[in-house]
């Protein structure tokens, strides 16, 4: 058999499979679920302002992402965050929550491996590389800040 002949087929089988996704609703259902994050995550901020005013914006901040990580987390834990994933995509995935979401699934998963070659290996195999490009891209951009 010639290899472009079973590529095409190959192609042709795996088109077969793929589920099809309804594009448009799937980018309103994305839109809507990521700006509810945000709008509750804005809520937090505003709602800790109010409760405690010697609290500065950066630090009412901090606390806000604190916050939406641990529940994030806790959603992941009880297998809620997934059925959100599986509705609004990247809406769900795009927000801090999401990245919370990238640290805990793989822990939850991996737990029965032990703590050591489970929970704390496995734990960043998916969010691993995007701290380590962060921080690598971050240390470069400082050198080439502190030069200029």
């Amino acid at each position: 058999m010639d290899v472009k002949e079973r590529n095409k087929k190959y192609n042709e089988y795996v088109d077969a499979k793929v589920p099809k996704t309804k594009n448009f609703p799937t980018l309103i259902y994305a839109y809507l679920v990521g700006g509810v994050i945000c709008m509750i995550g804005q809520g937090i901020q505003d709602i800790l302002l109010a409760l405690f005013p010697s609290l500065t914006l950066e630090d009412a901040g901090a606390w806000m992402l604190i916050i939406l990580i641990f529940f994030a987390s806790l959603l992941t834990g009880l297998g809620w965050y997934d059925r959100i994933g599986v509705f609004a995509g990247a809406g769900s995935i795009v927000p801090i929550t999401g990245f919370s979401n990238s640290i805990a699934s793989p822990a939850i998963e991996f737990k029965k491996e032990g703590i050591i070659f489970g929970l704390c290996v496995k734990m960043f195999s998916i969010a691993g590389p995007v701290i380590v490009n962060g921080v690598a891209i971050s240390v470069l951009v400082g050198i080439v800040y502190l030069f200029l």
